[in-house]
């Protein structure tokens, strides 16, 4: 579904002419299976957004090929991307900021099918079923974002996400600003997702035990490279890289409080 080849972006600090290139990403290369999960974990600064960004065509990546379901989508002008931008999604860290204060739930979840043109019949239908697939009352769907809490906010956002049938959602930190019962919450709807909608996640995170949760592969980022990748349980049982058991030291404890949040062995 999605293959990347050679990813290297770039940013400039300073004023002309004496700005100075700071590489955020250099040379990354992964690739996801249709129905599958990738998370690409690092400590902050180690890259994760920019990639993501990248990968939704929201940054135009400096070098490297994005292949996704089967077209190199990392040249593309604006015209050309319309057909990916129905079939990719990104669920951003803060939901909150992602939505239009102003908005009820209903506009929120209906504003990308009335982009498409579809009838107001078909947006109330699509709306009502999308709050019950992620566990929201319909009966909500007319109340202002900003009632909702921070869990329910974002399962507006994956609500949103679905309502163009995407096949890839990109997972920018989702789950960050969230109570470790909420987290584990959410994880579990995802999955579920995943497997009634055969979607494929690209998960941006720095905790292990939700990758444990979700995700086949992992790659591990650190400088803004790849140092380690591959299935998540022989990564985390036996991580070769100094970054990555640096990070599993740092989780192991939060990797144990989500799991009995979550209801699933360690």
């Amino acid at each position: 579904m999605l293959r990347v080849r050679g990813l290297s972006k770039q940013y400039w600090r300073g004023m002309w002419p004496a700005r100075t290139p700071i590489a955020a990403v250099t040379d990354v290369a992964f690739e996801i299976c249709a129905g599958k999960t990738l998370a690409l974990v690092g400590a902050s600064g180690s890259g994760k957004s920019t990639v993501a960004r990248c990968v939704v065509r929201l940054e135009t990546p400096d070098a490297g090929q994005i292949w996704f379901d089967g077209t190199d989508i990392a040249r593309l002008n604006s015209r050309e991307l319309l057909p990916s931008r129905r079939s990719i999604q990104m669920i951003f860290q803060d939901a909150t900021t992602a939505m239009n204060p102003r908005f009820t739930a209903a506009e929120v979840i209906q504003e990308p099918l009335r982009i498409q043109g579809h009838s107001r019949s078909e947006q109330k239908d699509l709306a009502e079923a999308l709050m019950k697939e992620v566990a929201l009352s319909p009966d909500w769907l007319h109340c202002p974002v900003m009632w909702f809490s921070g869990g329910q906010r974002q399962r507006l956002a994956i609500a949103r996400a679905l309502t163009l049938r995407p096949k890839l959602l990109v997972l920018d930190e989702a789950f960050s600003g969230l109570d470790l019962s909420v987290q584990a919450q959410v994880a579990n709807l995802l999955v579920d997702l995943q497997q009634s909608h055969s979607l494929t996640y690209l998960l941006i995170s720095h905790d292990l035990a939700i990758v444990s949760r979700m995700a086949e592969h992992v790659g591990v980022l650190a400088g803004g490279r790849l140092v380690e990748q591959g299935p998540v349980q022989e990564v985390l049982r036996n991580p070769k890289h100094d970054n990555t058991k640096l990070l599993l030291a740092a989780s192991r404890e939060g990797e144990s409080q989500f799991a009995r949040s979550a209801g699933v062995s360690a």
